[in-house]
């Protein structure tokens, strides 16, 4: 199961949450999502855990708790939508 990880410090980093969410079971991937043009952490991350009880169980102890000066907001992470069929848009057309 995929949590979304939301309201982190910028400070925090894949160890941190690797580490925070390990007691409650095995951790598979873990992602901290980042700004393309300077890398700064825009506050937000995934981990994903391999069993659906366990992440809930983490889900249940860590959400809204204090975590590096912050709560964290977790929830179940949502499909991202598919944007191939969105079409056009922006900038000037010459004909």
């Amino acid at each position: 199961m995929k949590l979304y990880i939301g309201n982190l410090d910028r400070s925090v980093t894949k160890e941190h949450l690797q580490e925070a969410f390990t007691p409650f079971g095995e951790v598979g991937e873990v992602s901290i999502v980042r700004d393309r043009s300077n890398n700064v952490s825009k506050g937000f991350g995934f981990v994903e855990m391999e069993r659906r009880e366990d992440a809930e169980a983490a889900k249940a102890a860590l959400h809204g708790k204090p975590f590096m000066g912050r709560s964290m907001d977790i929830n179940e992470a949502q499909a991202k939508p598919n944007h191939a069929q969105r079409r056009g848009g922006g900038g000037r057309r010459r004909f």
